[in-house]
């Protein structure tokens, strides 16, 4: 009982983090930099989660199925936000669902290796959601006729973004973002497999 019960939490948690990540279609002046760390904020947030979930049931699949309870969740928070008038295309949460799915099978073609779940399954997954998310972003209303419908108050001149240099990490957020997702969600993967051993 303790078991699922810290499966919800960590599922309740891992939604919260990831709750606003849609969010970066306002940030116009930083939407590659905040691209990039909520696509890494996300793979965290779904590995941990993911690989406590599928070595505690030892089942393929169930990762997949944690990602749908991430996916539940948010629709719920965010369609009562929709109701309220703020601006949210559902389309935006699925992404963690192709992921998820690649941690599966990397846990099934594995025969059951959690090893190789942490090596394999979190670079897939570090390396795919940045993919998927930056779909999602093609798919979403234009930021800026998003941003002028629903206008921000505007920044204090110490918090004006700076505008980003021609020619460095900018030009590919799916790139660093699936970089620095591969190495980071690894270590995600074994922490979230050794929470089955505590």
């Amino acid at each position: 009982c303790t078991h699922y019960l810290f499966i919800v939490v960590v599922a309740v948690n891992s939604t919260l983090l990831t709750i606003n990540a849609g969010d970066y279609i306002f940030y116009t002046d930083w939407a590659w930099t905040s691209f990039v760390v909520f696509s890494i904020s996300q793979t965290l947030m779904l590995t941990v989660g993911a690989c406590y979930y599928l070595t505690f049931t030892g089942v393929p699949g169930t990762a997949t199925y944690y990602a749908l309870i991430m996916t539940v969740y948010t629709w719920i928070a965010k369609g009562a936000w929709f109701a309220l008038g703020y601006p949210y295309d559902f389309i935006v949460t699925p992404v963690w669902l192709p992921s998820a799915m690649l941690l599966d099978l990397a846990y099934w073609a594995t025969k059951k290796n959690k090893h190789s779940l942490i090596l394999f399954g979190g670079a897939l997954v570090g390396m795919s959601l940045p993919l998927f998310n930056m779909v999602n972003l093609i798919t979403v209303a234009d930021p800026l006729e998003t941003a002028f419908r629903y206008p921000r108050p505007t920044l204090p001149p110490y918090m004006t973004p700076i505008e980003p240099q021609v020619g460095k990490f900018y030009n590919s957020p799916v790139a660093l973002g699936a970089g620095a997702g591969a190495v980071l969600a690894c270590t995600f993967a074994a922490l979230g497999c050794k929470l089955t051993t505590w």
